[in-house]
């Protein structure tokens, strides 16, 4: 049985890459894709490949990234444009296979088994049709499984295709740290470190019976990967895998001083989240909140509910008990972000209760209904609760034009 063709394709410096294409005039140039420091998103989001080479590195705050590299220049992002491309590199991709599965915005593998040619030979053509189409570049990562695909995608760059073999991996990976290794974090690689397991090799030759006591069910599957023993399957394009989980979240203009100021931004997240799980036919078996302190501290808290629900109200009361029963208030508050949880599908079947309102829940659902069509038509904040309509240290692009009887004009 002959050995899987898999690829993965990563975008170079994809956002970057795409403001250069949108405006020529940055090309050749150090660019970054860069938050807005007037609400306190000032890192970077993505640089080219000169300001990578100055020393500009992702999540960098943007005074940091402009003492690194003086003609640095930063854009804000625009997430429209980059999943346009995305799509359009997607749609380049299907010439070759129906087997894509996305990893990201930018990267993607692709099965190309049974497209009978070699591998690298498509890769190339891959390769240098994305650069004459789109003008973007992308590195590609050649390989007879997923993890080895992905970690050739990795080993050089821009501008690349590598292979890995079954002949030549021990050679090609084995000397690098175990870092490298796709799921291998940064808590995993310091664990195995104390142990005196840095490199891919060293993982690959452990006995698998440590590592699982090690690190569980993860030990076990790094050491598969470490071996080349990955049999994972690309997903088909038009497959759908549920969220486990759905969420939102936003650093605030200033901090937070007190529980009301918070209450209001949950409300504001939950609106959306509430949205997102009725466009998406979900319902949430629960609710996380995390907080992150003005010492960026982080606290995180959750709770399950008696039964699901697509009802933001639900979301917002419960994150907002969470942070009264919990929150010690020592600091101000920056950030939070609120996530529905226990993610269930529509078909999923639910036990019922007698002594539950169905009527008060139906219309509920149905008022809902109106004023998601609104916001389909007008933006998603086109319609907002008055409890949000003054809350000045959110984000500007969160403020309401559009409200509905029981709601406030701002």
């Amino acid at each position: 049985m002959k050995d899987r063709v898999i690829l993965h394709s990563d975008a170079n410096c994809f956002y970057a890459s795409c403001e250069m294409v949108l405006n020529p005039e940055l090309r050749d140039k150090a660019v970054a894709v860069g938050g807005n420091e007037e609400e306190r998103h000032g890192i970077i989001l993505a640089k080219s490949e000169k300001a990578k080479q100055a020393g500009v590195t992702t999540g960098m705050p943007l005074w940091e990234a402009k003492q690194k590299c003086k003609d640095l220049i930063i854009v804000p992002p625009r997430f429209e444009y980059y999943s346009k491309f995305s799509k359009l590199l997607h749609k380049i991709y299907e010439r070759y296979t129906d087997y894509i599965e996305p990893f990201g915005l930018d990267e993607c593998w692709l099965d190309v088994t049974d497209c009978n040619t070699d591998g690298y030979l498509i890769a190339e053509e891959i390769r240098k049709t994305v650069k004459e189409e789109l003008g973007l570049t992308v590195s590609i990562g050649v390989s007879f499984n997923k993890v080895f695909a992905k970690l050739g995608s990795d080993l050089k760059k821009p501008d690349a295709v590598t292979v890995i073999t079954r002949e030549n991996f021990k050679e090609k990976v084995w000397s690098l740290p175990v870092s490298d290794l796709l799921y291998c974090g940064r808590q995993t690689s310091r664990t195995l470190g104390n142990v005196g397991i840095r490199t891919i090799g060293t993982l690959a030759q452990a006995p698998e019976e440590y590592l699982t006591r090690k690190l569980g069910k993860n030990g076990h599957s790094l050491w598969l990967f470490a071996n080349g023993l990955d049999d994972s399957r690309v997903a088909h394009k038009d497959h759908y895998t549920p969220p486990k989980s759905v969420g939102h979240g936003v650093t605030c203009v200033e901090n937070l001083e007190n529980i009301d100021e918070a209450s209001k931004v949950i409300v504001s997240l939950s609106l959306d989240i509430g949205y997102k799980l009725r466009k998406e036919g979900l319902y949430a078996g629960g609710v996380s909140l995390v907080v992150k302190d003005e010492g960026f501290t982080h606290y995180s808290y959750q709770t399950k509910f008696d039964f699901t629900t697509q009802d933001e109200s639900v979301l917002s009361k419960n994150a907002i008990l969470l942070l009264k029963e919990n929150y010690p208030w020592n600091y101000k508050v920056r950030a939070l972000t609120v996530t529905a949880i226990s993610i269930e599908t529509t078909d999923t079947p639910v036990q019922a209760d007698m002594f539950f309102d169905y009527e008060k829940d139906e219309k509920k659902k149905r008022l809902s209904s109106v004023i998601d069509n609104i916001k389909d038509t007008y933006g998603k904040s086109s319609v907002l609760p008055a409890t949000v309509l003054d809350e000045k240290k959110m984000p500007k692009n969160r403020q309401a034009d559009t409200v509905l009887p029981g709601m406030m004009h701002k």
